[in-house]
């Protein structure tokens, strides 16, 4: 223990990518857990979620200070439109949430290959 205690600490350098990736995984992870379990209330808490995650990503990405290529702005930006728009079909119980799942792997599959965590 004192040898640890003298160690140095080293914590892993966190990109602005990599926090991303985190949170993109965090909400796409409880929101395929709670469609897994088939608990409505979960599923609307996890779509929820989900809502706020891509609001917050079209916010960012209409800001002017964003440095994104304006192509892909405007591609996350429509994502975003879709996302939002689909969710109120799957809480409405008029579409399935499968597309949002699928939209969030392709986020995340498209950040791991761009230098996020594997």
């Amino acid at each position: 223990m004192a040898q640890r205690a003298y160690a140095p600490t080293t914590a892993p350098t966190r990109t602005a990518r990599s926090a991303e990736y985190d949170v993109i995984a965090k909400v796409t992870f409880r929101l395929k857990s709670a469609l897994e379990r088939k608990s409505f209330p979960q599923i609307a808490e996890a779509l929820h979620e989900n809502r706020v995650l891509w609001t917050a990503l079209a916010s960012d990405v209409a800001g002017e200070a964003n440095q994104l290529p304006a192509e892909l702005r405007a591609r996350i930006f429509y994502l975003a439109e879709f996302t939002l728009h689909h969710t109120s079909k799957v809480l409405a119980k008029q579409a399935s949430a499968a597309p949002l799942l699928e939209i969030n792997s392709a986020i995340l599959r498209g950040l791991r290959q761009t230098g996020a965590p594997s």
